[in-house]
This record gives C-alpha cells, sequence and structure tokens, in this order.
C-alpha cells in the first residue's frame, strides 16, 4: 500500500492552493458545549501545518447521524468555535452550508492560511448513499471548492472504514494524501497486528458483545489474554451457564461465545472474565446497588430485576494485574457505566493500570471512542497512554482485518 504524506504535499509547494482535509470532528456534544475535545486536539496539527504553510485550508467533517438534510442539533458549529478557541490563529470559521452558495462564495473569499470548515457532510444525503453516482455527484462539488490545483488530505482515520463521499470518492477527483493522524494510527495498529511484543493483552467493553464478535474471532491465538467487562460481559457470563438478572444480554449470541470460550485454549488464548460485578436496583445514578459474585447476579438484594452495571473491585484488581503483566495492551470499551461515579471503579482501574503499564515501557494504546471518553473523563491525561486512538470503529475493523475503503483510495 503507498500512501502519499503530508510532507509530500506541503514539500511540493501549497501556498495560494486549497486543500480539502477530510478532519474527524464528530465530538459528542451536551447541547451547544463539547463535553469531550479529543478529535479536535488530535485534527489541529495537520489543519495548523497547511495554515501555516499557506494554503488556503477547507475543512469537511461530519458530526452524529443527521439524516441527509440540514439539522441544528448536529450543526458543526460547537466543534468550530471550540477548535477556534485552542487555536484562535487559524481564523477558522463554519460556511453555512456544506457545498452550497455560502460555502462557494466562503471558499472564493479564503485568503492564504486561513481556514474555512465547511458544515456536516451528512446534512447532504448524497455523503452516505449507497448509490455511486450520488456519492461521486457530491464529491465532485466538494472537489470544485478547490479550484484547478486543489488537493486532498484524509486526517479522519474514524471514518476510513466508511465508503462515503468525503471519504472515498474524493480521493479519486483529486491528488490525495494521508494526514498524520491517518499514518500515527496506522503505525499504532500495524504494531498491535504484525509486530506486538507479548505479552499481549486485550480489554474489551462496552455494551454489545455482537459489536465485538469479528475482532475476537481475530484475536484468538493472537492476544494471550482477553479481558471482558462492560455490558457485553453477561453474554459471557450466560454463555457459562450462570443468571445474570435484567443486565444487557445478546442472547442470539450465547452460542457464538459459548464456541469461542471452548475454543480460546487451544488457540492459546485466556478470557479473563470478571469474578463480581456491581448490582444496582436500575439503570439510575443514584440506583441503590451491591456487589455480589459472578456466578451468583441473583443472590442480590435486587433478585432477578438486578442490573449489572460495573465490575467488582476483586475484578478490578484481577484486570490490573493482568494489564501489569503485559508488554503490549489495546483496550476498547468501558468496565461499567462510567458516566455514573458510583459504577466507574472498574473503568478506572483498568485506566490506572495502563497508566502504570505505559510509565514501566509497555505499549498501551485506549481504543477510541467511549474508552477514550472514559479516561479524559476520569481526569486522565492523553500522555499517560501510549496512544489514544481516534479510530473507534475503524481501529477495530483493521483489527479485525478487514480491509477499510478510505485506505484502499489513498493507495495510488
Amino acid at each position: 500500500m503507498t500512501l502519499h504524506t503530508l510532507e509530500e504535499l506541503v514539500d511540493a509547494g501549497v501556498r495560494g492552493r486549497y486543500v480539502l482535509i477530510r478532519s474527524d470532528l464528530n465530538v459528542p456534544l451536551d447541547g451547544s458545549t463539547v463535553t469531550d475535545d479529543g478529535r479536535i486536539k488530535a485534527s489541529l496539527p495537520v489543519i495548523t501545518a497547511l495554515a501555516d504553510a499557506g494554503a488556503r485550508v477547507l475543512v469537511c467533517a461530519h458530526l452524529g447521524r443527521p439524516k441527509g438534510v440540514p439539522d441544528a442539533r448536529y450543526s458543526l458549529a460547537p466543534a468550530v468555535a471550540r477548535l477556534a478557541e485552542l487555536a484562535p490563529a487559524l481564523n477558522a470559521t463554519l460556511a453555512a452550508d456544506t457545498t452550497g452558495p455560502a460555502a462557494q462564495a466562503a471558499a472564493a473569499a479564503l485568503a492564504d492560511g486561513s481556514v474555512l470548515v465547511l458544515e456536516n457532510v451528512r446534512f447532504d444525503a448524497r455523503e452516505t448513499s449507497k448509490d455511486d453516482a450520488a456519492r461521486g455527484a457530491f464529491a465532485a462539488e466538494l472537489a470544485a471548492l478547490t479550484g484547478e490545483d486543489g488537493a486532498y488530505v484524509d486526517d479522519a482515520f474514524g471514518a476510513v472504514h466508511r465508503k462515503h463521499a468525503s471519504v472515498f470518492d474524493i480521493a479519486a477527483l483529486l491528488p490525495s494524501y494521508q494526514g498524520d493522524l491517518v499514518r500515527t494510527e496506522l503505525t499504532v495498529l500495524r504494531t498491535l497486528t504484525t509486530a506486538t511484543e507479548r505479552p499481549y493483552v486485550v480489554v474489551l467493553g462496552g455494551s454489545k458483545v455482537s459489536d465485538k464478535l469479528a475482532v475476537i474471532e481475530n484475536l484468538l491465538g493472537k492476544a494471550d489474554k482477553i479481558l471482558v467487562g462492560g455490558g457485553m460481559v453477561f453474554t459471557f457470563l450466560a454463555a457459562q451457564g450462570h443468571a445474570v438478572g435484567a443486565s444487557l444480554l445478546e442472547t442470539e449470541q450465547i452460542p457464538v461465545v459459548r464456541d469461542y470460550l471452548a475454543r480460546a485454549e487451544a488457540a492459546g488464548t485466556t478470557f479473563v472474565l470478571p469474578t463480581d460485578i456491581v448490582v444496582a436496583a436500575g439503570f439510575a445514578a443514584d440506583a441503590a446497588h451491591e456487589t455480589v459474585a459472578a456466578d451468583a447476579m441473583e443472590s442480590s438484594s435486587f433478585g432477578a430485576g438486578g442490573i449489572g452495571l460495573d465490575i467488582g473491585p476483586l475484578s478490578g484488581a484481577d484486570f490490573a494485574q493482568a494489564v501489569a503483566s503485559a508488554r503490549t495492551v489495546f483496550w476498547n470499551g468501558p468496565m461499567g457505566v462510567f458516566e455514573f461515579p458510583a459504577f466507574a471503579e472498574g473503568t478506572r482501574a483498568v485506566a490506572t493500570a495502563l497508566r502504570e503499564n505505559t510509565a514501566n515501557g509497555g505499549f498501551t494504546v485506549v481504543g477510541g471512542g467511549d474508552s477514550a471518553a472514559a479516561v479524559r473523563a476520569l481526569g486522565f491525561a492523553d500522555s499517560a497512554f501510549g496512544h489514544i486512538s481516534t479510530g473507534g470503529g475503524a481501529s477495530l475493523e483493521f483489527l479485525e482485518g478487514k480491509e477499510l475503503p478510505g485506505l484502499r483510495a489513498l493507495d495510488r
């Protein structure tokens, strides 16, 4: 795979040229407030490098899942406001539309070294269309904003698993380059798949086991240990024959999980499941709760109505010990409902263990999405870990061994 770099583009000269960057500004919001600006900060180096080199920078990105029409709830305005706070020298502004008259006029007036963010690309249904011609037409409108000597940089690793107009089709219309964020993510993920120092421990959490089945399949025989927490653990416990009360359960996946458990030992991979669970009376921050053995969840005070919302303290210690023994750790998905302080301790235990492993020379990767949000919400600095991915689903699909359309489009 030959992916041209940002350095090649800058060395070729970009002053006065339009450069369209596909960035990842898909940040969580509380109303109009950005609650985790990690992706914005990760996008800034490439935007800044091109602006400093004199390019007329056009940024395209998505936020949330609008249904192909403008929706104020998903405007990029809060993200652009935060970008402007973080880097005022960029003079970043937001176009009122994506490729329409407002974007065209704002792009035409853009000065060298300035930044224009186009409104949410998913406000146009063609961005995510399954029709090649529709996506191609939208990509052509994006390319037209760059004039006769434009270029394209994909710096949104979190979107490279999507066959979308601003990720896939645009690369066929403009000279295309990988951004530094994409390059870093690829370097990290290749380390996790082809040059992994053992022991290799993977920590998986989050709500649904179905989201992780393919990556688990690909990790059997590659990871020494797979630690399972979060909502997905209850399908594992059910596969072992344990009652899980009213906890999140994907009944249809029990046979698949049972098969993984049966195959793991022969493959050289050990599953580590919690030995205790924090069970609550309901899904609420102030819900009454207690810790019980993982194989006796219905013995809690809440009986069959109890909901598991975190791994227990014994399990947190066990997981921390497993992480401490590793040379490489990949973590994707919180251990519990970390947004509620009473159910955040399992996630905190894993994050603390990763931080200590990093300090001791281990290679640690926090796999984006909720995991990245969790460590920041719990007060951990990004620098405490080897790498915090912006990839989320893209990272998982890479680890599954899938071809990612956005990377294929850059390969030329």
